[in-house]
């Protein structure tokens, strides 16, 4: 029997943004290297969840560039996605390195207070490092979900996605998608910026330089 045509109409996407940005790498590695430093002082690595995690450091004006750049990529991300914009503005809630070390990983969460975009640079990625990982953010589709016929396609009826870091690629999406890491299998530690978000109202109707 011949199947009927139908118009298919595709609402409430998730979408995860990529763009590869070496020409950051040089300067953020280093001011990143200069808190990760300081962060082997004050705490020694944990031997059961191996990771070592610095202050936050978005308002560090030598990274200026680079922070200018993230916020103002948000700000475009949020615009294009039909948020009323005009009268906002983005601005830094967190930004603080992670280095995971071998059998390092993280379990699936969301970022809260006001977070709108969360976002991931990454600085040294050797092989069999983790993956960063997407889940499901549409609780009813998870608690009713079929069994996937090849969990390794994404399609419609996948529940998380997968990506392969690499050093100088920046991920952004939006902030109620779960997101982890798998468990680091590389002898070489994982390095990223991990990054929060938030849009705030301005009293003016232009869009500022992000600082």
């Amino acid at each position: 029997m011949k199947q009927d045509e139908f118009k298919q109409y595709d609402y409430f996407a998730s979408s995860v943004y990529e763009l590869k940005k070496p020409n950051f790498l040089e300067s953020v590695n280093k001011i990143s290297d200069e808190y990760l430093i300081k962060a082997r002082i004050l705490e020694p690595l944990d031997k059961i969840h191996p990771v070592m995690m610095t202050e936050h450091y978005f308002n560090d004006k030598r990274i200026k560039d680079f922070s200018s750049y993230v916020a103002q990529t948000a700000w475009n991300i949020l615009q294009s996605q039909g948020y009323a914009m005009k009268d906002n503005q983005t601005f830094f809630s967190e930004m603080w390195t992670q280095e995971h070390y071998k059998s390092s990983d993280m379990h699936p969460h969301i970022h809260g207070n006001n977070t709108q975009i969360v976002a991931f640079y990454f600085l040294d990625t050797p092989k069999d490092s983790s993956k960063l990982v997407f889940h499901d953010s549409r609780l009813a589709k998870v608690i009713s979900n079929l069994p996937e016929e090849n969990v390794n396609n994404a399609t419609i009826a996948s529940s998380m996605v997968n990506f392969t870091p690499e050093a100088g690629t920046l991920i952004l999406t939006n902030s109620y998608i779960p997101h982890s890491f798998s468990r680091h299998k590389s002898e070489q530690p994982l390095k990223f910026i991990h990054m929060s978000i938030g849009v705030s109202g301005i009293s003016n109707n232009h869009i500022p330089e992000i600082v």
